[in-house]
């Protein structure tokens, strides 16, 4: 392509911009007064490409869903091959289906034993849902703690286990029986008891900044959750896929859950959640009532294959490897360049905390302004996100770097 083919191409898709931008405020229902508003065309590997010809790196990795890049191509030929055979067939569970079938084996055959059994569903939020009804059913019980500061989802149940009252209270009422207490808070341990259905919580806080637990205090939680007979369930749903340099967060500990709760990164790009659990415990919902869960759309055969795909390459491809060398890069990196701002980091998952909220929107339009796609978090405004696909070669995370320390000194 000529320099004047490149021109008019930049042109027309400024004049799709425009248009486009108009009927996206129009026709899309909005969830802030001032989202982003980039018009994406296209993304690959740990890009992203505006339609007015701007590179854009991806240091969130779409909320940690691309965590091995974007558009890679086995999943992409995943995805062709799968919609080629079938799509939709019938209502989940019915049908033996063989990408659902495969990635729960998958799964599975790298997760404990106590996790042998896979309910997919359309997000990580119904993983959330499906958790709080298979915790009622087991025990028979209806109280539920989680932790101030946590996040599960938007959805009604999981809002209600929500750990901030400014997201809860425009919804009330929300579901009775939840209890909340800071994370690792030893008074949560100590509130475990006989009426308690199931505990709640993050293996590392996504939402308060990426956040790890106190030592010990996991396994507090597991020994009162043993104790009474409740169910410990842990949403990863953020953290899990190799996101804190392991392939689950659960193993930073050593404590296996009851539950699992996986979304984002397990579709490979496409819509996939999903709870995990033992197999004595699902079977609950096959009786009294039969179909004790149902949902028409979930462990979609295409997000399924796209998923299993996105796994084999994070299993095949050497990236947990590296993951270590990188949260170093950037523990030193911050250390030397900019001591006095504090970063909490998890693997390939960090957050640097500023004085304000107004300073660190600051930071981020400056990000924005370089080519670097960042934010903040919903229960730590002040914290600027640091996540990029975990398969950044170090050359690029020593380029990205760069370009972030840059942004951050520009204002």
């Amino acid at each position: 392509m000529n320099q004047t083919d490149k021109h008019a191409l930049v042109l027309t898709f400024a004049v799709m911009d425009a248009t486009n931008r108009q009927l996206f405020f129009r026709h899309i229902a909005q969830t802030s007064p001032n989202p982003i508003g980039f018009e994406m065309v296209r993304a690959q590997g740990i890009y992203q490409y505006t339609a007015d010809g701007r590179q854009m790196v991806d240091l969130i990795s779409g909320f940690s869903v691309a965590n091995i890049g974007h558009s890679h191509p086995q999943v992409v030929a995943a995805v062709k091959a799968q919609a080629e055979q079938y799509m939709h067939l019938i209502v989940y569970g019915e049908f033996i289906q063989q990408p659902q079938v495969r990635y729960a084996k998958a799964l599975t055959d790298h997760l404990p034993q106590g996790l042998n059994c896979v309910y997919f569903t359309n997000s990580g939020t119904e993983a959330t849902e499906g958790a709080m009804k298979l915790a009622k059913r087991v025990t028979k019980r209806t109280q539920i703690l989680s932790c101030t500061n946590s996040y599960h989802g938007s959805t009604q149940g999981a809002l209600s286990m929500m750990g901030s009252e400014y997201w809860r209270n425009a919804y009330r009422p929300l579901l009775p029986g939840i209890q909340q207490y800071a994370y690792g808070s030893w008074e949560m341990v100590a509130a475990i008891n006989h009426n308690t259905a199931a505990v709640f919580v993050e293996p590392v806080q996504a939402e308060s900044g990426v956040t790890t637990p106190p030592e010990g205090w996991l396994q507090a939680l597991r020994e009162a959750c043993n104790k009474h007979c409740a169910l410990l369930v842990f949403d990863e749903i953020q953290a899990g896929f190799g996101r804190t340099g392991k392939l689950w967060a659960f193993e930073l500990s050593g404590v296996v859950p009851d539950v699992l709760l996986l979304g984002k990164a397990l579709g490979g790009g496409m819509p996939l959640g999903a709870f995990i659990a033992h197999e004595s415990l699902m079977r609950t919902f096959t009786n009294n009532p039969v179909l004790g869960h149902i949902s028409t759309f979930a462990g979609h055969p295409v997000s399924c294959a796209a998923g299993l795909a996105a796994f084999e390459v994070l299993l095949n491809s050497g990236v947990m490897d590296t993951l270590a060398v990188k949260e170093t890069m950037l523990q030193q990196y911050f250390a030397t360049h900019f001591p006095e701002l504090p970063l909490q980091t998890a693997g390939l998952w960090g957050s640097i905390a500023f004085d304000s909220f107004d300073t660190n929107l600051k930071k981020v339009h400056a990000c924005w302004d370089a080519g670097l796609i960042t934010d903040w978090f919903l229960h730590a405004a002040h914290r600027l996100r640091i996540a990029p696909p975990l398969t950044i070669t170090t050359a690029q995370w020593e380029q990205v770097l760069e370009q972030l320390g840059a942004a951050l000194k520009a204002v």
